[in-house]
């Protein structure tokens, strides 16, 4: 018997379960392409103008897909994984 709760009392438990994970992972796929996005549009030669560091991919695009990430992020921190689940 006190094997038993030995075994209960080891047994790891997480803080979030699996319905948060799947949203963190996701808004952490949207951070990261929003800065794939964000990447690049230099110059070689730094006295040279290159316009394309403002374009609407850059500028709108990308920083959007990253504030939507990180709103995921806090609703995947936020989310009560007990709710809605059979028990």
């Amino acid at each position: 018997m006190g094997e038993q709760k030995r075994k209960a009392a080891s047994k790891a438990e997480f803080i979030f379960g699996k319905k948060n994970y799947k949203w963190l992972f996701i808004g952490l796929a949207f951070i990261v392409i929003g800065f794939i996005l964000m990447a690049g549009g230099g110059s070689e030669d730094p006295n040279v103008f290159d316009p394309s560091i403002f374009s609407k991919r850059r500028i709108r695009l990308a920083p959007t897909l990253v504030l939507i990430g990180f709103g995921i992020q806090v609703y995947a921190i936020l989310l009560n994984p007990d709710k809605g689940s059979k028990k």
